[in-house]
Order: C-alpha cells, then structure tokens, then sequence
C-alpha cells in the first residue's frame, strides 16, 4: 500500500498527467482535420494502433531475455536522423523528405514499443517498479504510432476523395 503513495509515484503521476496534456493539446488540431475529412479514420487507426502495439508488446515479450535491448542505439540514431531530416524540411520544403520521415518515424515507433517493452521486463526483473513511468514510455509510444499511422491514413483518403472529384 505505501508503494502506491509514495513521492516519487506522485512526481511520476504528476509528470504522467503533464505528458497526456500535452500530447491531447498537441493531437486536437490533427483530429478536428480527419474529421473534417472522413471521422471512421480515428476508429480505423485506433485498432489498427493497438493490433500493431499488441502484437510488437507480445513479439517483445516472448523473445530472449535483453534480445531488443541492443535495439536502443540504433533507435536513438534513426530519432536524430529524423531531427535532422525535419529541420531540414523546415527550410526546403520537400514532400518527399516529409513522406520518408512520416513511414521512417512510424516504424521508428513500433521499434520502440518492442525496445521499451523489453526493457520494462528488464526493469522490474532489477526490482524497477514504478509503474507511472513505464505506462508513460509506452503511452509516448503509442501516441507516436497513432498519429502517423493517422496522418498516413488521411493521405490516402484525401487522395481518394480527389480522384473522385
């Protein structure tokens, strides 16, 4: 019982909350284009996130003891390399650059959920159980997932829709 109530779970919870804020703020924009768009994409992408999330969590949890840990690197690398090819389409512009970095930071993403996932095993195997930060790596995972895979999905709709017309 005092495990749940202690200070560093209330920072935890604290920053937790501060997390989905931002991200629910950040999202909204997003959300009010798509529905303006075709409003059954937000429950398409929601399962279609989850099945991957699902099925990346299960693929990380039933894998060798530390076999997606070494992924973290790598993870990190591409997350820079994506920084960089951003910034640089801040100044030029290019759709191709904007394309490469959406699918890049989509499979970026579901990286991540097999990096975090093991390494939350690995975490509570170490006596690591602060529950709010684990939720909160795989929340930030989840989001990442759910607004590309959203975005992608919107592409393909507007697309759809300007060929119709």
């Amino acid at each position: 019982m005092s495990g749940l109530f202690n200070r560093e779970n209330a920072f935890s919870s604290h920053s937790f909350s501060l997390v989905k804020r931002s991200r629910g703020l950040s999202t909204g924009p997003l959300l009010d284009i798509v529905i303006r768009i075709n409003p059954g994409l937000i429950a398409t992408t929601f399962f279609g996130t989850s099945t991957v999330f699902a099925c990346f969590s299960l693929a990380s949890l039933y894998a060798a003891d530390g076999k997606f840990l070494c992924l973290g690197g790598t993870l990190l690398s591409v997350c820079s390399t994506l920084f960089w090819m951003a910034l640089f389409n801040i100044f030029f512009g290019s759709y191709f650059v904007y394309q490469v970095n959406l699918y890049l930071g989509l499979t970026l993403m579901c990286g991540f959920v097999l990096y975090d996932t093991q390494s939350i095993v690995e975490k509570c195997r170490m006596g690591d159980t602060d529950y709010v930060y684990h939720s909160m790596n795989l929340f930030i995972d989840f989001i990442g997932m759910f607004t590309r895979l959203l975005i992608i999905l919107t592409q393909k709709e507007d697309r759809k829709k300007k060929n119709r017309d």
